[in-house]
């Protein structure tokens, strides 16, 4: 576990930016946290630093927004609405968990039962300095992309 703190809308943005340049096809990264709490600021930075100039929403009641003009596609999605693992079926959501571009799936933990068993979570907080970010790697893949964001080695911790 590593926790950072955000300041400021723009150090959020920019904390997903930075990430950007470690992910790979097939990544998996599940945001939770309360309504505003930097989830979407987050997924902006990420397509910021994908090279996705599109204006990045949550796609609250579309479920998914697809860009695939970066340098990988992103699939941003929200599951806050979905009502369940057929649902998310009925999405043809193992093409997006499972495809060539990186999955960012906001209120992930409500189809927990069907994320990929390795992923990185990241719980975003409201603290009275900003925006507490704390990133879970789940697995080793996400422990060393953690390290590389930091820049140093990933405790466990």
């Amino acid at each position: 576990m590593l926790s950072v703190i955000s300041k400021s809308p723009q150090e959020t943005s920019y904390i997903g930016e930075r990430m950007a340049k470690y992910l790979s096809p097939g990544d998996f990264i599940s945001l939770t946290g309360d309504l505003g709490a930097g989830k979407t600021l987050f997924a902006q930075g990420i397509a910021r630093g994908l090279g996705i100039e599109d204006h990045i929403t949550s796609p609250t009641f579309t479920i998914i927004h697809e860009y695939n003009e970066g340098r990988l596609p992103l699939y941003h999605m929200d599951v806050y609405r979905v009502n369940g693992v057929q649902d998310m079926e009925n999405l043809g959501y193992e093409e997006y968990f499972y495809g060539q571009g990186v999955s960012l799936v906001e209120w992930a933990n409500l189809i927990s039962e069907i994320i990929p068993p390795e992923h990185l979570r990241l719980d975003f907080k409201v603290v009275p300095e900003g925006r507490e970010i704390t990133f879970y790697p789940q697995g080793r893949y996400y422990e060393r992309l953690v390290e590389e964001l930091t820049g140093h080695a990933y405790s466990g911790n």
